[in-house]
């Protein structure tokens, strides 16, 4: 007997292909994220120190200016990877740490300066 109807899969079996143009969409915002001249640097200092105050910050960044510190943690939260806790005391204190999807960020960054270091093998 032949079946007269076409075999269904359920949704979650499908790959979700993505076109190239969709693919250089998510890359360009993923990039946007991190692109700015102390975003890195940031993003470095609060994996290797977890929690840090923004004087710690300012003292380990020694040549970013405290506006241009400021701006860019304010972006880094806005997009999720930066969580910031103020406390109420005086004088104030406000801490900075990655959040679980900032932290997600590192692979990715260690894998970028493998890349970059191995630059080195290409060039004569």
């Amino acid at each position: 007997m032949t079946r007269t109807h076409k075999k269904v899969r359920h949704p979650s079996d499908r790959k979700h292909e993505t076109s190239p143009t969709e693919e250089f969409q998510i890359a360009e915002d993923a990039l946007k994220i991190i692109e700015g001249r102390w975003k890195l640097r940031i993003l470095v200092h609060l994996r290797a120190n977890a929690v840090m105050r923004f004087s710690d910050l300012e003292r380990a960044i020694p040549s970013v200016t405290q506006k241009m510190l400021i701006q860019q943690l304010r972006e880094l939260e806005r997009d999720g990877a930066v969580k910031r806790t103020a406390y109420a005391e005086v004088p104030p204190r406000v801490e900075y740490s990655l959040t679980p999807w900032g932290s997600d960020l590192c692979p990715a960054l260690d894998a970028l300066r493998g890349w970059a270091a191995r630059k080195s093998r290409y060039s004569d």
